[in-house]
């Protein structure tokens, strides 16, 4: 079972922006945009880019694991967002196919685990955030939804 929502799911296989941050070494977050996919078969967000292992992030994340994934968009009709709490991971191969659209992107990527999601405005017009914890699997091999509405 995912620990997404069917709205949510869908609505992250839509987009292609989202804004990680992540915590510097001196406890400065930083938060910048960059490009996701979301992953079905590991129910996880790929976070990769052009040169992407040289930046800040990468080097905050060897760091601290801890980082926050935001997609979001907004029109007149209203807003709607994901925010996903997690842990990441550094990989050194796999990114470059994170978006076919740019071939230069390097190897390196950064996968986030959820930990905490928090969504609002898929499922219902209006703000009504839905948060909940994400239990992790003891082998990591799924995720289990807790929480309610």
């Amino acid at each position: 079972m995912s620990a997404f929502t069917d709205a949510e799911i869908e609505y992250l296989q839509r987009q292609t922006m989202c804004r990680l941050a992540t915590v510097g070494a001196d406890g400065q977050p930083h938060v910048i945009p960059v490009t996701f996919h979301y992953n079905a078969a590991k129910d996880a967000i790929d976070i990769g880019g052009v040169d992407f292992a040289a930046g800040k992030k990468w080097r905050d994340v060897q760091k601290n694991r801890k980082v926050t994934v935001l997609v979001d968009d907004a029109n007149p009709q209203g807003a709607r967002a994901i925010e996903i709490r997690g842990e990441a991971e550094l990989h050194p191969s796999g990114g470059d196919k994170i978006n076919p659209r740019f071939p230069n992107f390097v190897p390196q990527f950064i996968r986030v685990r959820p930990r905490w999601i928090v969504s609002w405005g898929l499922e219902e017009t209006g703000f009504h955030p839905y948060g909940r914890a994400v239990e992790r699997a003891a082998d990591n091999a799924g995720h289990a939804r807790e929480g309610s509405r």
